[in-house]
């Protein structure tokens, strides 16, 4: 069953690559969203397709070389209609 989740992301997650990791990620892991930088050094970024996955992309995201989360935000959203994942801004 698919589900779909809006994450906030804080710590060492701007100028670190997290943008282009997430979207390969996603594609390999077959996920659907977007992903973005935030004004305030943040990314936030929404992820569709089944829990598994998600919780498989979210456990690999941090394993890029300068990448350091120290704060994850998640609340479920509603499924939508969506192709692909894609960086915006």
């Amino acid at each position: 069953m698919k589900i779909r989740k809006h994450f906030i992301l804080t710590g060492m997650v701007q100028g670190v690559g997290l943008r282009y990791r997430a979207q390969h990620l996603a594609r390999l892991l077959q996920l659907t969203g977007w992903v973005k930088n935030t004004w305030d050094g943040c990314v936030e970024l929404e992820l569709q397709g089944r829990e598994e996955e998600i919780a498989s992309f979210l456990d690999r995201l941090s394993m890029g070389n300068f990448i350091r989360i120290e704060g994850v935000e998640a609340k479920d959203v509603p499924v939508i209609e969506e192709n692909g994942f894609h960086v915006k801004g």
